[in-house]
């Protein structure tokens, strides 16, 4: 009974870890490579070496979106909720010549918290009336399936 014990204890303590296990998406260290970025000087070229295809590209205007999101376990005692703990975006936007004319890096304080409003709307007729329960029992009526009689 102690040496079941004693592997339990040894497979329990072999699979915990002190270090919180992080989930990336997308490109890494942003606030680096975002010094790097010299507006009227650096190119998409420049931009492809330096950083890599961006995440998204607007149908519109020359922009281009890089995207980096890092989440983290929280505790043990969550239950593996996870933690946002840095959410990058840069925005790079490009003159007609394809240099880089204006650039942005929003990070997680730029997020905004969305409130979903608690109040319902109300239709504006009802189906508690005659007309509508009249309807819906013939409604039911024809969908039923027919008896045979003998």
């Amino acid at each position: 009974m102690k040496a079941y014990l004693l592997i339990f204890l040894f497979l329990f303590t072999l699979n915990c870890s002190i270090n919180k296990v992080s989930n990336l998406h997308g490109y890494r260290s942003m606030e680096s490579k975002y010094e790097k970025i010299v507006p009227t000087k650096s190119n998409k070229n420049d931009l492809r070496k330096l950083i890599g295809p961006p995440s998204s590209v607007s149908k519109f205007d020359e922009i281009w979106f890089y995207i980096e999101r890092k989440q983290t376990n929280q505790s043990l005692y969550k239950l593996g909720k996870k933690k946002i703990s840095s959410n990058n975006i840069l925005i790079v936007e490009f003159n007609s010549l394809g240099l880089v004319e204006n650039k942005s890096l929003l990070n997680l304080d730029d997020m905004n918290d969305l409130r979903i409003a608690e109040k319902k709307t109300k239709k504006k007729f009802s189906q508690d009336n005659f007309v509508y329960n009249l309807l819906s029992t013939l409604r039911e009526k024809i969908n039923a399936p027919t008896r045979r009689k003998k």
